[in-house]
């Protein structure tokens, strides 16, 4: 437990108090394997269970003393066990909520007591021992990171000591030593899914690097290696205890210029090491930010990068980089001046690609100035090259206006006049430059650019550096206003504004706190700007001052703290838009403050409260912590209140929540289906009917949920809807009215609601989220004859057959699933699907597909296809068996099921049977019956009943042993298995008889 808990759990690391166990799905499965292993401990191991612990674990509980009964002795808050050591003091001892337990049998039965808190109990036990082999057998035991000497310690009492206790304690530590390992196995498998940086990517950057690598005088590198040349079969370097960490190898570059570097290549980026051991791993001392990629830590760390063959030829290398790594430099240097103007001129001309700072510096050069130009090339150049990594769709872009000198109106010369005065003058002649300034409309564009174009916004920002209180506050609040403006934010940006407003979140001045917290939410609307804000610390700064205030009859101080936790919210809404952030937020233990200031009654604070939650609610590790903090009830709480933007973001929240059935039946059991429901009548506010759609589909993923809709007639007012409609608002309508479509009588009330024709409608449109959904919808809908008639009328079928031609995999999946019922319930099948020219040859050609939903759907659709004799004829010629055989090595049930009745509908032509032989698909069939899923067991046995009248099928069915499985499926319950199955084993029976009697005579 030790190792896991140090190596493998994720903790966080700011918040308020402690550091804590983080709520993440990760943690969650540790946790239950630890409960696990300590439940059944004394059933297990009865004789270790009561051996007393070197020290008790101790920790506070949620426990109260009504939980204990027999064992225990009660006296009001206090309960003691009867059992004891051999002092006579309990083993178990609960003293108001201080709870000390000293044997695995005290903490098995007390998991046992704790029910449903047990997971709570044992986040507690581990957060207050952070080492509990060291409680449990002393500190010889403990884990030591880098060197762990418990085994050694164990061998050594092995070999000196005969003592029964003794041994009960080395088995003990046995037990606990192979529990480390299960964690530290199952942390590793599930931090392999969460990989950002591969062993595969480093690999490439490094054969990249290779290329400025060398004896040679245009290369950078003497030389760039690894230091251990085994790799692993995940592709990783790095020694298996270190992979925990993330680590993936580590590297030796040696500069032609200075002394060599060791770099560490980890899935979360690469770092140089400040000191390194013979196997080349840091020794937990980062010499270097971390970076994302080798390209931007070479270039930060060799100076030759930017020095090497002048500064032109440097430049060169940093395009060549750009075209071969197709990501951002990260150019932690200086940019100096040597070249010609022109060729610094050409060279942007030819590299439009170039990044905006390159071209800055260029520009300027260009110019001619009379001394070398040094441009420093900031941490912004970093933050840039990030861009890559993170996939963000809010980018804003400064809308450019036409500026000139023609019709600006008096404000803009007054701001101008109040310039010198600001720029010159003493703190009070600031402050009253500052005061003046504020009485100018700063909500008007004329004034703001005003500001920006004078050089105003400069002094503005290095007013905030000073240690002047009423500078600050003053340029604060005209900062505040006028960052409404987009080429605002973007400039206070590239003047390093966030950089000082960070800092300024640590004033002890309320005011000061509050008005940079709030400046933060404003410039924080792209990504950049967010990034700078998380680079430079200030998501911990922002969660650190929004603790919680939440009781009622505020003093001024304390209302004061409650505006901080405000505008702090406001920042931290503006900051989770970006999904590192999100990340940075939970690590800097966020999500208990949230989760407090949900319950309280500040409107002002909950609307950014539920904005950050819905942002954060794309995260997984977030879903999980909405649900197990007690969030849901809360967030349908807040959908009753009359302010719609609180309304909105609720709605959004429980909308990407309810992907988990657990979260839909809370939204359920907290009665948040009524306001869903209700609120579907403010159809005029579409951000609002977005996410209330978009909530009520995702809960009706749950039959439970749909039942409740029916009771609130929630499909007739859908139906209602599906005109006129944003397609975002269309998406969710058309999702939920497919999900609620799986209950027949739902089916009966869109026909009726006059429902299926803007469905069909739909299916010409090309956004491809609502194609998906429609095709759902209307595949639903035609599983009822009389829809059927509908569709077929509005040519819906024709149509569902046109998307098998869209480029998107899962629309051509979705269509497929939808034309199977439309064929079972058409009145005559066979002629409407050879009406479509060239449907036939379509579907067919879609077996070639790489995506295994289409192919699960398209072998769905073929089944049904093939039961026509003639259509069977046409797919016949087309190739559909060979395809299908192609398909037969698979391991996917949901695709086994569906090949397997379509191999066996195929077989009813011509010589089919014998193709399939030919083509190698029977004994892959054969291995289907080893599957666990009954239904792939029937379509097989089918299939190979079919494939059976066939002699030479029969003998490569015996040699790969059907018969053996077939006999235990002949006493199966489902009567169709039952008979084919009989009927298979039959066939190769009379073939073998037939055979010996051959050869007898």
């Amino acid at each position: 437990m030790g190792a896991a808990l140090a190596r493998a759990a994720q903790w966080t690391a700011a918040g308020y108090g402690t550091g804590t166990l983080e709520i993440t799905p990760l943690n969650e499965a540790l946790l239950n394997q630890i409960i696990k292993f300590a439940e059944d401990f004394s059933t297990r191991h009865p004789q270790e269970a009561v051996v007393v612990f070197k020290e008790p674990l101790e920790w506070k509980t949620q426990l109260d003393s009504l939980a204990f009964g027999e064992g225990y002795e009660i006296d009001g808050e206090t309960v003691k066990s009867e059992a004891r050591d051999k002092d006579g003091q309990p083993l178990l001892l609960l003293t108001a909520s201080n709870l000390r337990v000293r044997s695995f049998d005290q903490l098995s039965r007390l998991l046992q007591i704790a029910m449903e808190k047990k997971l709570k109990e044992a986040q507690a036990c581990l957060e207050a021992n952070r080492d509990p082999i060291v409680k449990i057998l002393g500190p010889e035991y403990g884990t030591v990171e880098g060197e762990d000497k418990s085994m050694l310690h164990l061998l050594e009492k092995v070999k000196k000591v005969d003592d029964p206790e003794t041994e009960k304690k080395m088995k003990i530590f046995i037990l606990l030593h192979q529990l480390d390992m299960q964690l530290l196995n199952s942390s590793l498998k599930q931090i392999s899914k969460d990989v950002r940086l591969s062993p595969a990517a480093v690999n490439n950057e490094v054969n990249l690097l290779k290329n400025f690598s060398g004896k040679g005088e245009d290369t950078v590198l003497e030389s760039l290696e690894y230091t251990s040349d085994y790799t692993f079969s995940n592709g990783c370097r790095a020694p298996p205890w270190r992979q925990v960490h993330g680590e993936i190898c580590y590297l030796i570059i040696k500069p032609h210029d200075t002394d060599p570097l060791c770099i560490t290549c980890s899935t979360a980026g690469v770092f140089l090491n400040g000191v390194s051991n013979n196997e080349g791993y840091c020794e937990h001392c980062r010499k270097h930010a971390l970076k994302m990629c080798l390209a931007g830590l070479a270039t930060a760390s060799v100076p030759s990068w930017f020095d090497y063959r002048g500064k032109l030829s440097c430049l060169k290398y940093a395009f060549r980089m750009r075209e071969l790594t197709r990501i951002n430099l990260r150019l932690g240097g200086w940019v100096s001046k040597p070249g010609t103007a022109d060729s610094h001129q050409r060279l942007i001309e030819d590299r439009p690609c170039c990044d905006s700072l390159l071209k800055t510096a260029l520009n300027q050069i260009h110019k001619g100035m009379s001394s070398p130009f040094w441009y420093k090339v900031s941490s912004k150049s970093e933050e840039v090259s990030e861009s890559s990594s993170e996939t963000e769709e809010d980018e804003e872009q400064p809308v450019r206006h036409q500026e000139g000198n023609t019709d600006l109106p008096s404000e803009y010369w007054g701001i101008q006049k109040l310039a010198k005065y600001l720029k010159g003058g003493n703190p009070t002649a600031t402050v009253i430059a500052l005061c003046s300034m504020r009485d100018f409309n700063l909500a008007q564009e004329t004034c703001q650019l005003a500001i920006r174009d004078i050089g105003c916004l400069e002094v503005l920002i290095n007013l905030l550096d000073t240690e002047e209180i009423k500078c600050q506050i003053g340029s604060l609040k005209i900062l505040k206003d006028i960052s409404q403006n987009t080429l605002i934010r973007h400039a206070i940006a590239d003047l390093g504004g966030l950089e000082i407003m960070v800092k300024i979140l640590d004033s002890p001045d309320k005011e000061l706190k509050c008005l940079a917290a709030e400046t933060i939410a404003n410039v924080a609307r792209f990504k950049r700007a967010r990034r700078t804000v998380r680079l430079h610390g200030g998501i911990k700064r922002l969660v650190s001052i929004f603790f919680p205030k939440v009781s009622t009859g505020l003093t001024p101080s304390q209302a004061k703290d409650t505006e901080i936790a405000r505008c702090g919210a406001l920042a931290l809404w503006s900051c989770s838009k970006s999904t590192k952030n999100k990340e940075a937020i939970r690590k800097a233990g966020g999500i208990p403050l949230l989760a407090e200031w949900l319950k309280s009654s500040h409107k002002s604070i909950l609307t950014p409260v539920a904005g950050t939650l819905q942002e954060c609610a794309s995260e997984p590790s977030y879903r999980l912590a909405i649900r197990t903090e007690g969030m849901i009830e809360y967030l349908v709480n807040n959908l009753s209140t009359e302010h719609e933007e609180l309304q909105m973001h609720c709605a959004s929240a429980i909308f990407k929540c309810a992907e988990d059935k657990e979260t839909r039946d809370l939204v359920r059991l907290h009665g948040g289906l009524l306001p869903l429901s209700t609120l579907l009548g403010n159809s005029e506010n579409k951000q609002l009917l977005a996410a209330v759609t978009g909530a009520i589909w995702k809960c009706a993923i749950s039959g439970e949920n749909v039942s409740k809709f029916h009771d609130y007639k929630v499909v007739e007012v859908l139906v209602g809807l599906l005109t006129d409609q944003p397609e975002e608002v269309l998406v969710n309508i058309v999702g939920a009215l497919g999900e609620c479509c799986q209950e027949p009588r739902h089916r009966v009330i869109i026909r009726k609601c006059g429902g299926i024709p803007p469905l069909v409608k739909l299916l010409t449109g090309t956004n491809q989220a609502l194609l998906v959904n429609v095709t759902k919808a209307v595949g639903a809908c035609a599983t009822e004859p009389e829809n059927m008639m509908i569709i077929d009328r509005l040519d819906g079928v024709r149509l569902l057959w046109s998307l098998l031609k869209n480029p998107n995999p899962d629309v051509q999946a979705s269509a497929a699933w939808a034309i199977c019922p439309c064929i079972e319930n058409a009145k005559d099948a066979g002629e409407m699907v050879r009406s479509f020219v060239g449907g036939l040859e379509l579907i067919v050609n879609l077996l070639k597909s790489k995506n295994k939903e289409v192919l699960a759907s398209v072998c769905a659709a073929i089944t049904n296809i093939a039961k026509d004799k003639e259509n069977l004829a046409v797919i016949t010629d087309h190739g559909v068996v060979p395809l299908l055989s192609k398909l037969a090595n698979t391991n996917d049930d949901k695709l086994r099921r569906h090949l397997a009745e379509a191999i066996s509908h195929c077989c009813m032509w011509g010589s089919n049977r014998v193709t399939f032989g030919e083509s190698k698909a029977v004994a892959p069939l054969v291995c289907y019956l080893k599957s666990n899923d009954p239904l792939v067991h029937r379509a097989t046995a089918q299939a190979l009943y079919q494939l059976s009248e066939d002699p030479s099928n029969c003998i490569t069915m015996h040699e790969n042993g059907v018969v053996k499985l077939l006999l235990t499926m002949v006493g199966s319950t489902d009567e169709t298995l039952q008979e084919a199955a009989a009927g298979c084993i039959a066939n190769i029976r009379r073939l073998a008889l037939a055979t010996e009697k051959a050869k007898y005579g």
